[in-house]
């Protein structure tokens, strides 16, 4: 199963930052790193010619053994740790979405389910 975790800001570069510390939160997680592979990317397509693109997504290809409640709590933990709980854009491989707005912990049942939900 794959899931794509984005940033919800204004200013690219803060995005970039934010996503980039979720990756290394999510890689110092011993149950992510053995059951998650987090790839940092660009949701943007490739402009031939261009500068690289800025990060602003984090593939997580989920392995069998995963889950979904300990990703839940590494990515409850980060947002607490982060100024002003950002938002994120869960996007399932199915296409549906799951965005996290409101209090880490409030959030954490909604990801959970959505997630268990995609395994079945």
């Amino acid at each position: 199963m794959e899931v794509s975790i984005g940033v919800d800001l204004e200013e690219a570069a803060s995005a970039e930052q934010e996503v980039r510390s979720l990756y290394e939160w999510l890689l110092a997680d011993a149950a992510c790193r053995r059951h998650a592979r987090p790839a940092l990317g660009s949701g943007a397509v490739a402009v031939p010619g261009a500068q690289g693109q800025l990060i602003d997504v984090l593939s997580l290809a989920l392995g069998t053994g995963f889950n979904a409640a300990s990703l839940t709590v590494a990515i409850a933990a980060w947002r607490r740790s982060r100024p002003g709980t950002p938002t994120l854009i869960v996007e399932h491989a199915d296409g549906t979405r799951t965005i996290l707005t409101g209090a880490a912990d409030e959030d954490s049942g909604r990801l959970t389910a959505g997630l268990e939900q995609e395994r079945a």
